[in-house]
């Protein structure tokens, strides 16, 4: 029986081209589909399968419902339905408890189960018992499942993030670090923090404030900007040379029990970049502190402030931590190693 894994958006038709042009780095549905051997279902195809109830689901309940609604429709089909987050996983699992689990095992991966809409739902509806195994990248996630849902520690699995190491690569851009530093994305990142940290530092600061996957508000935007910042938004090409111009990289962050900002991190680290990161309870799985990176506490300015200062006063510590964040990502965090980690646990 065929592994089934689902892809909350839609397949690019020229992935295939972008990729061998070399303008944006692999998917990590592309990679786990490999490593799976597994078929893909995406919102497209989940649209061009399920007709005109399928149409009427996405009009009612969205795209992410209908992708849930096309997984239930073909479980037989499967021995093994890997669903790519709790937003097609929880309501696939409800489907499964109202019309029958079928054959296939379920795993899900789990970015954010520790909200209460989602909680209420696994516990009104017992969901656990049609979800075989949670992949989940943070350990105040996997303490969540374990001791406030009552999953089994057995079937919740801590697996590192991912990058595509080869593509976020030093020798792949021709940049080089000059008197700047960046910080990118938009998921809970608390850019005012860092606007009070920096104001009159001297030093140029690029918030490329944009996210692929991120529904929460812009907050930069219409505000105030300190003289030394600005604010852009870049594709995968110039964010690459992003990193490669600045001493290290900023991820200021609003609090939160779950790993926002991971992206960035490891693409910055796999690019060679110290980190400064707030100390949220969810990022404490990827820097290591005063080895690839530094923590200040969410919210304070002055400490963010210190922290970047320190960097900026010893250009050979920044330097040192980045050796040594581009080995860690190679090593820990590579989309190949973290594939392989997930294919194990869907062959077992």
């Amino acid at each position: 029986m065929s592994t089934l894994l689902t892809v909350s958006g839609v397949v690019p038709a020229d992935l295939d081209a972008q990729l061998a042009a070399g303008t944006r780095p692999r998917p990590d549905y592309l990679v786990l589909a490999q490593q799976f051997a597994a078929d893909t279902l995406d919102f497209a195809g989940a649209r061009n399968a399920t007709g005109r109830l399928g149409r009427l689901i996405e009009r009612v309940a969205g795209a992410k419902a209908l992708l849930a609604w096309a997984t239930f429709r073909v479980r037989n089909d499967h021995g093994v339905i890997v669903t790519d987050g709790e937003q097609i996983g929880l309501p696939y699992a409800l489907l499964c408890r109202f019309g029958g689990r079928g054959r296939a095992r379920h795993l899900m991966i789990v970015h954010l189960l520790s909200v209460k809409k989602k909680t209420l739902l696994w516990r009104a509806f017992g969901l656990g018992k049609f979800i075989d195994v949670l992949f989940v990248y943070a350990t105040a996630q996997q303490r969540f499942a374990v001791d406030v849902l009552g999953v089994p520690a057995e079937r919740v699995v801590l697996t590192p993030f991912m990058v595509d190491a080869q593509f976020f690569a030093p020798e792949r851009s021709s940049k080089v670090a000059r008197r700047m530093i960046c910080a990118v994305g938009l998921e809970f990142r608390d850019y005012s923090t860092l606007c009070d940290a920096v104001d009159g530092l001297d030093i140029e600061v690029v918030i490329a404030a944009g996210s692929r996957w991120s529904k929460r508000p812009d907050l930069i935007t219409g505000r105030p900007l300190p003289a030394n910042v600005r604010v852009c938004t870049l594709d995968f090409v110039d964010l690459r040379d992003l990193y490669a111009e600045s001493q290290f990289v900023v991820m200021p962050l609003f609090e939160t029990d779950f790993q926002a900002g991971v992206t960035t991190l490891l693409e910055a680290m796999a690019m060679g970049r110290a980190v400064v990161c707030s100390s949220t309870t969810g990022q404490t799985d990827v820097i290591t502190e005063g080895e690839t990176g530094l923590y200040a506490p969410p919210g304070d300015a002055p400490a963010l402030r210190a922290a970047i200062v320190k960097l900026l006063e010893n250009p050979d510590l920044a330097q040192t931590m980045g050796r040594r964040a581009r080995v860690e990502a190679e090593a820990r965090f590579a989309v190949e190693q973290y594939a392989r980690g997930l294919a194990a646990t869907v062959r077992a």
